[in-house]
């Protein structure tokens, strides 16, 4: 029986300090624990002004299992749409780099996708989930933005469009990605939105998840770029197109 390809992309910018150490506990998880599915690692750097795209060429050379997409253009959208577009694989991920989300739910993910669901998320606000070390403040925003903004003017049902730990069928690569003009931080959350408003079928899995500290996300310029994007959600329906 042939296996399922798996594209598992992690965007990242800047990031030479993590970059070995996160990708080697992530190569690791897949050898491990993958092995009923024919896996790769893409490093999808978006403009990086460090050494990021030179050790994650180090790392390409040394593993065949990995490669670097290196695009010159800045956003983590961007980087993830073009890799699983480009990869043509059976079933694509993302994840942040941090490995906020524990691996342990990666395979769970992966079950979803090939037992007829569109789309597969981790939620840290799904029943069971265990969320570790969180400010209060990014707690609050969240909420209010997954259960106020979201819930409330596109009536939807996923709990959380902002775990960066993700999953979709070449489907919905397909017939959805093209019509995600996000190409920031919330290019997944207009994913989910698009998905269930087409009627595609969402998966969520409550995750353990332990904050990162050095998280290099801006609050509130991410926060405006939500709201922008869901403004013209509402603007333009895509889901009707």
């Amino acid at each position: 029986m042939n296996k399922k390809t798996v594209e598992i992309t992690v965007p990242v910018y800047n990031e030479e300090k993590e970059l070995k150490k996160s990708i080697a506990i992530l190569n690791g998880f897949c050898r491990k624990n993958l092995k009923a599915y024919d896996w790769h690692i893409t490093i999808a750097d978006n403009a990086s002004i460090d050494n990021t795209p030179l050790i994650a060429l180090a790392i390409e050379k040394s593993n065949s299992r990995i490669s670097l997409f290196r695009l010159e253009q800045k956003g983590r959208g961007r980087a993830v749409k073009r890799v699983w577009v480009e990869s043509g694989r059976d079933l694509c991920v993302y994840m942040d780099l941090d490995l906020s989300t524990d691996l342990i739910h990666l395979p769970k993910l992966l079950w979803a996708l090939q037992n007829n669901y569109d789309v597969a998320i981790g939620s840290r606000l799904a029943k069971g989930a265990k969320v570790e070390g969180r400010t209060f403040l990014r707690e609050l925003t969240s909420r209010a933005l997954n259960f106020f903004f979201i819930k409330f003017f596109f009536h939807t049902h996923f709990t959380d469009a902002q775990c960066g730990f993700k999953g979709v069928t070449r489907k919905v690569v397909e017939n959805l990605i093209p019509k995600v003009k996000d190409n920031e931080w919330f290019f997944d959350g207009e994913l989910l939105i698009i998905a269930e408003k087409s009627g595609y079928k969402i998966y969520e899995e409550p995750v353990h998840w332990v904050d990162n500290p050095g998280s290099t996300v801006r609050l509130i310029s991410t926060i405006w770029g939500d709201l922008m994007s869901m403004n013209r959600l509402l603007r333009t329906k895509p889901w009707k197109k």
